[in-house]
């Protein structure tokens, strides 16, 4: 080889370890920040060179995890709610399909899993939450002995979600609990939408069930109004609740599960099947980084996004500390207003002044044919689009089922993914 040759190599080696924009996580945040950013350029006509803007993932599979709720009712199957990440990221973006294991926001770089550094110019951290299934005694024991042989599942892993339609649609027994623990959760809906379809699946199916919901919540939901709607609707329907009641341990042989109250008391409950909602929080990498806050998250501003500390990040996404709930749909009201602000920062060395509102929404499945459309935004202010038509979403409703069941996970793969979605405002960009 020549000198020439070995040059130019070794130059298109390094640049490749450095990229304008450093994007961690090639979930539904990352390559909805990282594509729509690239569009964002592309159509002010100033497209990006390829591999400008990279995103860091070490997973072969990307999952709807929002659609683990209709496996586990029997309405989708898990197969077609994922795709290989290498499919989601086109060819003008860099995959390095390696996890990151640090972060030094002081030297602009990251550390791979593989020992190599990337460096950026700015960095996107949207690496989402670790499910903590240690973190209940007994749970992992359970699940590996299956749902069907144990009566304990999960709706929160892509090898779980089926399995507890296999045991609802199958059950036998009398008594059903369903648990979501105490403190934040990806889609803090998640756990009622399993119980409430499975106690419909029941109904349909003429079997006599105990259900009770225990939650280490103090309320239904975070929402005062919809909090106090699933309240009543536990009355009418017979579910019995019990807040302030946080899972610890549970014996699937013994059927029965453990938990602790608020107040420092243990109270074991027995069942028949158990669905549980693991305990989640930051990743290792991120809560052990200097790029995070105490608690673990990456502290940005509530408005714009920008790293409290370091201007050239940001962060949103479950990762963030971001006072709003950790689903999807917050995803879809935070991106456009990152990109905005990322890419006036990149073009004028001035963060834009688009500002989140804490727009989120979830989607709660009451049963089939009928859901609750809970739409807030920061300080749990009900933010409903379809108020305006007359619609109280508090009601469940079935237009707003079929638009979760039917058109959600199509709009997911089709648009968001692809930097296409703009939550509230659809397919338009928003004016800021």
């Amino acid at each position: 080889m020549s000198i020439r040759a070995a040059s130019r190599l070794f130059a298109t080696a390094a640049s490749s370890n450095h990229h304008k924009v450093l994007v961690v996580g090639a979930g539904p945040a990352g390559l909805s920040v990282a594509n729509m950013l690239y569009n964002k350029f592309a159509d002010s006509g100033k497209t990006l060179a390829d591999g400008d803007i990279a995103l860091i993932d070490g997973s072969e599979w990307h999952n709807y995890q929002p659609g683990w709720t209709l496996v586990g009712a029997g309405l989708k199957k898990k197969e077609d709610l994922r795709r290989t990440v290498a499919s989601l990221v086109p060819s003008h973006l860099t995959l390095h399909p390696q996890h990151a294991s640090t972060f030094s926001p002081s030297t602009n770089s990251v550390t791979l899993s593989s020992g190599s550094t990337l460096t950026y110019d700015y960095l996107v951290m949207c690496p989402g939450l670790q499910i903590n299934f240690g973190a209940i005694k007994g749970l992992e024991e359970a699940l590996k002995a299956g749902t069907r042989q144990s009566q304990v599942g999960t709706i929160y892993s892509y090898d779980g979600c089926d399995q507890v339609w296999d045991a609802v649609n199958g059950f036998q027994g009398k008594k059903a609990i369903f648990t979501q623990p105490k403190g934040i959760i990806k889609c803090a809906g998640a756990p009622q939408k399993a119980m409430w379809m499975s106690r419909h699946k029941w109904a349909q199916q003429d079997k006599k069930v105990d259900v009770e919901f225990v939650s280490g919540m103090p309320s239904m939901f975070s929402v005062p109004k919809y909090s106090k709607a699933l309240a009543a609707l536990a009355e009418e329907r017979n579910v019995k609740t019990s807040l302030d009641h946080d899972l610890v341990s549970l014996s699937h042989t013994d059927r029965k599960a453990t938990f602790k109250t608020g107040a420092g008391e243990t109270v074991v409950k027995d069942f028949d099947f158990l669905h549980v909602v693991p305990p989640q929080g930051p990743l290792d990498i991120v809560k052990n980084s200097p790029i995070s806050d105490a608690s673990g998250y990456v502290p940005v501003s509530a408005s714009t996004l920008q790293h409290t500390e370091f201007p050239n990040v940001f962060a949103i996404g479950d990762a963030s500390s971001l006072p709003t709930s950790k689903t999807a749909a917050a995803v879809t009201g935070q991106t456009p207003v990152l990109v905005h602000n990322l890419h006036q920062l990149m073009e004028s060395g001035r963060v834009g002044h688009a500002a989140y509102d804490g727009y989120t929404s979830c989607p709660l499945l009451t049963g089939y044919g009928e859901l609750m459309l809970a739409e807030f935004k920061y300080g749990l202010v009900p933010q409903e689009t379809f108020a305006k038509f007359g619609f109280d979403q508090a009601k469940p409703n079935r237009a707003f089922y079929h638009l979760t069941k039917d058109l959600f996970p199509f709009v997911y793969f089709e648009f968001m993914t692809k930097g296409r979605w703009y939550g509230k405002d659809a397919i338009f960009p928003p004016k800021f």
